[in-house]
């Protein structure tokens, strides 16, 4: 009884794991770290990002989160994109972007 037992914890523990890991999508705004949720003119995001001043985020549902690798999202700030990825802290290590 008490090796079924710990099996079954065991797999429902593995199956969390995995669930956690699984990759998500976020729906928002390309914007830069020094405009936030103010400001999502591509021209000047695309300007700052450009420069070395900023760094892309995402702005979804009043959240903002980091986004990674940066070079996926070149000449799309300002612009609403579905991002797909695994979310550490507020931190999106992405897989895929695509234009809403």
């Amino acid at each position: 009884m008490a090796k079924k037992l710990a099996t079954a914890i065991f797999t429902v523990l593995a199956c969390a794991c995995l669930t956690w890991a699984a990759p998500k999508s976020w729906t928002g705004t390309v914007s830069d770290d020094m405009c936030g949720k103010t400001q999502h003119d591509m021209a000047c995001i695309e300007k700052c990002v450009a420069g070395g001043h900023a760094k892309y985020i995402l702005v979804s549902k009043d959240k903002i989160y980091t986004l990674q690798p940066q070079d996926k999202f070149k000449g799309l700030g300002g612009k609403q994109v579905k991002v797909t990825g695994t979310l550490s802290g507020d931190a999106i290590a992405v897989e895929s972007v695509k234009v809403k």
